[in-house]
């Protein structure tokens, strides 16, 4: 199937499908100050060869001005063009200016064009006079937790206006900031703009799937001390199972099953949510499990082995914190936190450090981060792994590729590009469509329900579950507790920044490589210990699986620390990948070489070819 690259490409695919994204087929005029483009959709090889036709003059006139300047203290020479049909005299400045000046046209006009899709949100904003359903966290609240609307409106009046002085005059809690709500309204020069990327609408704070979200943070929560060799369909332990069981009985469970049920080796791994195409509202959301994130061990083997950084090297081994360490179960120090303020309280780290082998460590690890992409970039090259089969430069007899284009150091500059671009598009939904309410904050209203007797309209399911009962009997409050002590950044909720940013890397990372490369020699920590690591036998495991695991087991590790909803990271990544697909597309238009397109599996399954 071929598509116009102006389709909104956040939109499920069949996994038998395969999308190919062209250069769009439609006559457009554009454009620039008192000058107008003619273009004629077709081939990006049609649209190369368009360049030519606009003289130097026509386009840039005056902007370089000739070839020789008068200025203070003498002429400076400038290189010409002249007549030799050889060499670096021959070299045709003007035409390769104006082929510049043409790409970026195009890369706008393609952007231009991108339909703009419906946002729609949860509702909760508008449904709750008092805001229990939104983001507050960092301004000042009320004895029982509730927002200052004053304060709130300073916020949403900022947000609405978009005036900077209006940014200035928020009126916040006990001293955090806000982080950087005026980001996402900075214009990216490359890449799809924040608001041509749907997402669905998360869960409503009222709904059976927001109970079931908030479940299973509860189980995550208690399960922070328990390895993942203990995941495994024949497990024995009895937390394990007792997750496992709760989880089965919810109606809305979103998360990765077996035969339509939740299991120990299905436990806390990770899924991505599209936006359906089949509905045009954009209100539904389609619920996919990424190739490759159910086989074999629940960590990536890009976080088990060591970097290979040049002439240094970078451990897998990382700083965990101790058993025990448990925020926010108190619902001072709760109330304190929601205001901006700091509970004076820190992490106590394990003085050895040690391979990801529970889930607070995975916790911890999403907490800091490391150099968890540049660094699967570099463990790629030192297993061995092909570049991508469509890489011009895999079968050129007479040339290799370089940080300038189709080499690794080539993607590494994209890496840091699309860090940058995707957190401008996941905080525009945070703060200009959704500001969703943090995990925490939901604890503090199923808090307030039991302790004070509200009737904020939370779910019976979570009410009713194993998960809370467990949490008051092992912490004595019905508070999620955190593995954080500062909690949340000071943003809403949806979507999730780590994992948008997982997200566009992985997918840019499936686009240089080979996908389908089995990674040899894998590895699991070894359960007697956690310092060393022993052979993993089982099924192969392919780079593009590996790359899917790899992303959401940091969009999950967030949960892990209680600070995210699954629904955060899983659109996340369906956004992160859209982003990416953007940007390649733009470095596309540019290029010299004689290249197909890249070609990769999306979350979804479905090959894309860009």
């Amino acid at each position: 199937m071929q598509i116009d690259p102006n389709y909104h490409q956040n939109s499920g695919q069949d996994a038998q499908s395969q999308t190919q994204i062209t250069q769009p087929q439609q006559p457009k005029v554009g454009t620039s100050g008192s000058r107008r483009f003619f273009f004629t959709r077709g081939s990006r090889r049609s649209f190369l060869g368009r360049v030519g036709l606009f003289t130097f003059a026509s386009t840039v006139g005056g902007v370089l001005g000739s070839t020789v300047s008068s200025k203070k203290g003498g002429d400076i020479a400038q290189a010409t063009n002249p007549s030799g049909p050889y060499g670096k005299s021959s070299f045709n400045y003007k035409k390769f200016v104006n082929k510049a000046f043409q790409v970026r046209l195009e890369a706008a006009r393609l952007g231009t064009n991108i339909p703009i899709p419906p946002h729609p949100t949860n509702g909760d904003e508008e449904r709750y006079a008092n805001k229990i359903g939104s983001d507050s966290r960092g301004l000042p609240h009320d004895g029982r937790g509730e927002v200052i609307l004053k304060a709130y409106n300073s916020l949403t009046k900022a947000l609405t206006t978009q005036n900077p002085d209006d940014f200035e005059n928020i009126i916040l809690g006990d001293g955090r900031k806000l982080v950087n709500p005026q980001g996402p309204l900075a214009i990216s020069l490359e890449g799809i703009n924040a608001a041509q990327i749907a997402v669905p609408p998360p869960p409503a704070l009222g709904s059976a799937d927001r109970a079931a979200e908030a479940v299973e943070l509860y189980w995550q929560a208690l399960l922070r001390d328990v390895p993942y060799s203990k995941f495994q369909n024949n497990t024995d332990d009895p937390k394990v199972l007792a997750a496992v069981a709760d989880l089965n009985k919810l109606s809305a469970f979103r998360g990765p099953k077996q035969n339509g049920f939740v299991t120990p080796q299905t436990l806390f791994r990770g899924s991505v949510n599209y936006v359906d195409r089949n509905d045009s509202s954009g209100k539904t959301a389609k619920y996919v499990t990424p190739p490759g994130v159910l086989d074999g061990p629940y960590i990536s083997q890009f976080l088990l082995r060591t970097i290979a950084w040049g002439t240094q090297s970078v451990s897998p081994l990382i700083r965990t914190a101790l058993p025990g360490n448990d925020f926010l179960i108190d619902f001072n120090e709760w109330l304190t936190v929601q205001n901006g303020g700091t509970s004076g309280k820190s992490i106590n780290y394990d003085p050895i450090n040690r391979y990801i082998v529970t889930v607070r460590d995975l916790g911890e690890y999403a907490h800091i981060g490391g150099p968890t992409y540049l660094g699967a970039s570099l463990i790629l090259g030192s297993i061995g792994t092909p570049l991508n089969p469509a890489n011009p430069y895999v079968n050129s007899p007479t040339q290799v590729g370089s940080a300038a284009t189709f080499a690794v150091g080539h993607l590494q500059a994209l890496l840091n590009l699309g860090s940058s671009r995707v957190i401008r598009a996941s905080y525009w939904q945070k703060f200009y469509v959704h500001r969703i309410l943090r995990p925490e904050a939901y604890g503090g209203l199923i808090y307030t329900n039991i302790v004070n007797k509200t009737q904020y309209p939370i779910n019976p399911e979570v009410l009713n579950s194993e998960a809370l009962a467990s949490t008051f009997k092992t912490f004595g409050t019905y508070l999620l507790p955190q593995a954080y002590p500062e909690a949340a950044p000071i943003h809403s909720s949806y979507t999730g920044g780590a994992a948008a940013t997982a997200g566009v890397n992985v997918t840019l990372l499936k686009a240089f490589f080979d996908e389908n490369y089995v990674i040899p020699n894998p590895v699991i920590p070894d359960p007697n210990d956690p310092t060393k690591v022993i052979s993993y036998s089982g099924p192969p495991l392919t780079v593009g699986g590996e790359l899917n695991k790899l992303a959401t087991n940091y969009a999950i590790g967030r949960g892990n620390g209680g600070i995210h909803w699954r629904s955060d990271g899983s659109a996340a990544l369906a956004l992160g990948e859209e982003v990416a697909i953007s940007l390649l597309r733009d470095e596309r238009l540019g290029y010299n070489e004689r290249f197909r397109g890249f070609t990769f599996t999306k979350f979804d399954g479905t090959k894309v070819t860009v």
